[in-house]
């Protein structure tokens, strides 16, 4: 491969969008997808990180992370049990960090508390992570049963298209046909179009801005269908081996959820502000 041939799909046409101090940002002329020089994916994948997911990072991360939990991740979740088309029984979230998403749908969903689980590669010290017994610190892998959902909230535009490659085939091994998982990430067109400064490679660690083609190209081989959302330039769909035969455009899912996935969203104790959250969130930017 070329110096700054793209790391997605090997074409050598790619251009130079950004630099940020000494380092440069290209995009892929044939995929679209955006991403740190390919020296420093390359030390990436040598297990050289760019930035240490440690105390230091935490610190200015945790008040984000709470936030998001507490807001637009409880949105994403909500809209996901619409759009899913088999029963949600075990959800994970991927790259969870402190657990926080997980303490918000354990208070907005108490009654189905035992559907949620979280993991995560590399936490933040224990006195500021979630207390939830379904917080995993390590591997999704380490569950010893299959998801039906998840969400991964921004994960991927801080790893290379090889782990994140690695990640999805785990991932794959853990899921069934129509499992669904949703992506918060800047897209492409997010980051062109509203936020530039997205690409931040020594603050926020953000290595790579995805496109609707690259991912199809690198995760279809695996089976994972890849679902833009309308409207949405930051979040995308994955579906596993889909099989439902769903023909009708994907915002119409969620006038037609299954009855067990509405009734987790239509909680016993706290009532139908998670249902109302989903159908809203999903057609407010269609």
């Amino acid at each position: 491969m070329q110096l700054n041939s793209c790391p997605v799909c090997d074409s050598g046409s790619t251009t130079l969008i950004k630099e940020v101090g000494r380092y440069c940002y290209y995009q892929c002329r044939i995929c679209d997808v955006i991403f740190i020089s390919t020296d420093v994916l390359a030390r990436m994948d040598q297990g050289l990180p760019l930035i240490e997911y440690k105390e230091n990072y935490w610190q200015e991360e945790l008040y984000s992370a709470r936030e998001r939990s507490w807001g637009s991740s409880l949105a994403r979740v909500a809209e996901l049990f619409l759009y899913a088309r088999l029963p949600i029984k075990k959800f994970v979230d991927i790259g969870s960090g402190p657990g926080y998403l997980l303490d918000a749908i354990s208070y907005q969903l108490p009654s189905s508390s035992q559907v949620f689980y979280a993991s995560e590669l590399f936490p933040p010290p224990d006195n500021n992570c979630t207390p939830n017994a379904n917080y995993h610190r390590g591997s999704f892998l380490d569950f010893d049963f299959i998801f039906d959902a998840g969400c991964c909230v921004e994960v991927i535009e801080h790893i290379t298209p090889s782990m994140f490659k690695k990640m999805m085939k785990e991932l794959a091994t853990k899921s069934k046909p129509n499992s669904i998982y949703i992506f918060n990430t800047g897209l492409v067109e997010y980051i062109k179009n509203e936020d530039i400064s997205y690409l931040d490679p020594l603050v926020r660690g953000h290595v790579m801005g995805w496109s609707i083609k690259a991912l199809r190209h690198l995760l279809m081989p695996i089976g994972f269908s890849i679902l833009p959302i309308p409207g949405k330039t930051w979040a995308f769909l994955a579906e596993f081996k889909p099989n439902h035969n769903f023909k009708q455009p994907l915002q119409d899912r969620i006038w037609q959820p299954l009855p067990e996935n509405a009734s987790i969203l239509k909680d016993k104790r706290n009532g139908d502000i998670m249902y109302i959250l989903g159908l809203e969130s999903a057609r407010a930017y269609s």
